[in-house]
């Protein structure tokens, strides 16, 4: 009777914890100065059926400008001015850092029309969590985010540092989500005064065809660039679009950018 009662523990203990031998990853991805979409090589391959985009149609001139919230440091509404100025909607992944501590700030946020993403409440590695602690990291955002606003978050997701695995991205999906990575970003969150113009540059040079931008709203930097960013989006003959627009294309095949040619090729190496 021991045994068994020593198997059963070992057995529910086993399933508890979280897959730690599945190898993790830092979403990343080959630039090119030819505004074309990047190389992902075998990441296609680990996110391949888990819900998730790095990228939207690349046969438009379309762009969604997406930005990471994990806190503040007082320049979120500068970046809500700009937006509003220039009448661009966008999507800000908030963790419960931001949502307790700056709850006027995401509630102008969803005044002004921008959808509300989550990114955990703890902004942890999601590739070590158990099932059942993702989904306490995921609800506790969306509890809080419907205490102050009144609205169901959208779910939409994004790993935070983006670090993640296939068994992961699994586990967000079963959990309702849909992941969105991105094509264009840099290290902003790094030594934060190298100017606005680097911020200009590392965007505006690596747009193509269903870019999904990622900016970081702890930068001065960003906030003195984006004006510039945003009128030569435009420049160029981009338009700016949503994440929603994005999910609601009639045209957009949820599939369409695994199948592209270049894409194809790259996952056979």
């Amino acid at each position: 009777m021991k045994r068994i009662l020593f198997s059963v523990f070992m057995l529910m203990f086993l399933i508890a914890i979280p897959n730690v031998s599945a190898k993790s990853y830092g979403w990343g991805f080959k630039r090119n100065s030819e505004n074309k979409p990047p190389e992902v090589g075998f990441y296609a391959n680990e996110i391949d059926g888990t819900s998730s985009f790095y990228i939207g149609d690349t046969s438009k001139k379309t762009v969604y400008l997406t930005f990471d919230a994990g806190y503040d440091n007082g320049y979120m509404s500068g970046i809500l001015k700009t937006l509003r100025e220039k009448n661009v909607k966008s999507t800000f992944f908030v963790t419960g850092d931001f949502v307790t501590r700056e709850s006027e700030l995401l509630k102008k946020i969803v005044e002004d029309g921008h959808i509300v993403g989550n990114h955990t409440w703890g902004h942890k590695d999601i590739t070590t969590l158990t099932e059942d602690e993702l989904a306490n990291e995921l609800v506790k955002v969306e509890e809080k985010y419907y205490e102050l606003t009144g609205e169901e978050i959208q779910k939409y997701f994004r790993p935070p540092e983006g670090t993640f695995n296939k068994e992961s991205l699994m586990m967000v999906k079963k959990l309702g989500y849909t992941t969105f990575f991105w094509s264009v970003a840099f290290k902003d969150w790094e030594d934060l005064n190298r100017g606005k113009d680097l911020a200009y540059k590392s965007i505006v040079e690596n747009l193509h065809n269903g870019a999904i931008i990622l900016m970081h709203t702890v930068s001065q930097d960003n906030v003195d660039a984006l004006p510039m960013i945003i009128d030569s989006i435009r420049e160029e003959g981009y338009t700016i679009e949503n994440l929603d627009d994005l999910m609601n294309s009639k045209e957009f095949p949820f599939e369409f950018y695994y199948n592209l040619p270049w894409l194809s090729l790259l996952n056979k190496v």
